[in-house]
């Protein structure tokens, strides 16, 4: 298992689903994340050898905070993750960290969030301190609400989704290198080269593109000028097209959409909210 690297703590998303069949490797790839938001070392993180990432391996953390079922008075594991932990999450994440740049929270078998607990989470998520960073470990992600995968970033721990081939892979790259040089003309003009016509065609693309902005929100390549805040952007922007695609919206109107909004926070909110209007008017 490839492990997470990134270029500082800072760098480090808000929110990560991570999804696995096996759950002590999705906990496994939630500690390494939780250890890059803690580490010391300022750069390359985690180092694995500061202070902060000696106390992530040894579990003793203060930073590091592990959320899972409760038991009941006959000391049986509850069923359910309840309201009252999120709520809890929710009164301790507006405390600043200990002693590490990020405060981690690390939520075993997210999946089993009642629906209280996930729409306490949802607001949680919608509006993260700066300072802390989710990471949902779950066997079955389809268990959670829509509206709390949005706005987490996937990752599969045993690469269990298909590869992209070349074609759409380097497809992703050229797009995603546009993106990441914060350069409005040169998405422009990549866009107006590589623009395509066919569902199937443009759904390959997006889900390729997923893949690579999924990797820069782990760390696993560089994020160019993007924040990690307008790397979250994009993903969720992705996450919509792919969503369009799947009710026949247009091509066009998908790349229209990334004309407009691949680069957050654009100069022209008119033109992005038309865009937007246009997509719903094809559905």
């Amino acid at each position: 298992m490839e492990p997470s690297r990134f270029s500082s703590p800072a760098a480090v998303g808000h929110a990560y689903i991570l999804s696995s069949p096996s759950r002590e490797d999705a906990l496994r790839k939630a500690r390494e994340i939780a250890s890059a938001a803690v580490c010391l070392n300022g750069h390359d993180v985690p180092c694995g050898v500061c202070r902060g990432c000696r106390k992530a391996a040894d579990g003793i953390h203060p930073d590091i905070i592990t959320v899972r079922r409760q038991t009941d008075k006959s000391g049986n594991l509850r069923r359910e993750l309840t309201v009252n932990q999120i709520r809890e999450i929710s009164v301790d994440a507006q405390v600043l960290p200990n002693e590490s740049p990020r405060k981690a929270y690390i939520i075993e078998e997210a999946e089993l969030m009642n629906l209280s607990a996930q729409n306490a989470a949802l607001k949680l998520l919608e509006e993260p301190p700066a300072t802390v960073v989710f990471l949902l470990c779950a066997q079955n992600p389809a268990l959670l609400l829509e509206t709390v995968r949005s706005r987490c970033a996937l990752i599969t721990v045993n690469g269990e989704e298909d590869a992209p081939d070349d074609e759409n892979r380097k497809l992703a790259e050229g797009f995603l290198a546009a993106v990441r040089s914060g350069n409005r003309e040169k998405l422009y003009r990549w866009i107006a080269k590589n623009e395509l016509s066919k569902l199937d065609a443009t759904a390959a693309f997006i889900e390729a593109a997923l893949q690579g902005t999924a990797d820069m929100l782990c760390g696993r390549t560089p994020p160019g000028a993007l924040s990690p805040e307008q790397t979250m952007h994009l993903y969720r922007l992705l996450q919509q097209c792919s969503d369009h695609l799947k009710v026949n919206v247009n091509a066009k109107h998908i790349f229209s959409l990334l004309t407009v909004s691949a680069l957050p926070f654009s100069d022209s909110a008119a033109e992005a909210g038309a865009a937007h209007q246009n997509i719903g008017e094809t559905t």
